[in-house]
């Protein structure tokens, strides 16, 4: 079993926190929601995940090398404002850390007294042959691990995702949840497998801002910064895909 840890580098009080998992998921879904809202929130870098498993890479964002894997909050929280701590990582993990991530993040969500786990993902939706895609809205999935977290869900435009299979971190994210008896939610829109998806990770946006942010978001300019991020983490995601390899060596930006 690989060790993946947590280590703190600001104290924050994250008692009462909404988690965002923002593993790589079907079309970036998870990433682009992720970081929409680490810019949105103007979130603080807190806390890093690492691994003797992870590749030997640092991210250089603004000068600054960060983590493999990063923990951001919320600072200097207003009276009624909700704090949301963020998961963000470029790395696709291998199937065998899978468990112990989702293990991770779930131990430091209970060890901060967090209340609730979101986790945001692709769907694929497969379709018989020939039969073309619908025009029109995209529909969001939602999965809750429990009665509270299903009730949750009610205040979000979201439909029961009632059988299939959900994998990667939202997986085990969601089976921990049941386990422990701690409220893990799973959102899901359908997403194109091979690009970045920005509608979808905007509805996601804005069903999280309906449970638990209340900004009436609008899903339209969501789905315009969505894009321009899905440009720059594509970019992101495939350079960290090729420095996980040991022979690369550095590649600069600008």
């Amino acid at each position: 079993m690989a060790n993946v840890d947590i280590v703190e580098l600001k104290k924050m009080n994250l008692r009462d926190a909404v988690v965002i998992d923002g593993f790589p998921s079907v079309g970036l879904v998870s990433s682009i929601v992720a970081n929409y809202l680490i810019a949105l929130l103007k979130l603080e870098y807190i806390a890093v995940m690492d691994s003797d498993a992870f590749p030997s890479l640092s991210l250089v964002r603004n000068g600054e090398p960060l983590g493999p894997a990063r923990v951001y909050a919320r600072p200097n929280l207003k009276l009624g404002e909700q704090q949301i701590v963020v998961f963000s990582t470029e790395l696709q993990p291998s199937a065998n850390l899978l468990r112990d991530i989702g293990a991770a993040i779930m131990d430091y969500a209970q060890n901060q007294k967090c209340k609730l786990v979101i986790s945001a993902g692709g769907l694929i939706i497969e379709r018989e042959e020939g039969m073309e895609e619908e025009k029109g809205e995209i529909a969001v999935y939602g999965i809750g691990s429990t009665e509270s977290a299903q009730e949750l869900l009610l205040k979000a435009d979201a439909e029961p995702f009632v059988e299939g299979v959900i994998s990667g971190t939202a997986g085990v994210l969601l089976n921990e949840g049941r386990r422990r008896g701690m409220d893990v939610i799973t959102l899901l829109a359908e997403a194109r497998p091979d690009t970045a998806d920005a509608r979808a990770s905007a509805l996601i946006l804005a069903a999280i801002d309906q449970m638990v942010l209340h900004m009436n978001l609008n899903v339209e300019p969501l789905c315009k910064e969505a894009e321009r991020l899905e440009a720059q983490l594509k970019v992101l995601h495939k350079d960290a895909q090729r420095k996980s390899r040991p022979s690369d060596t550095g590649v600069g930006y600008g």
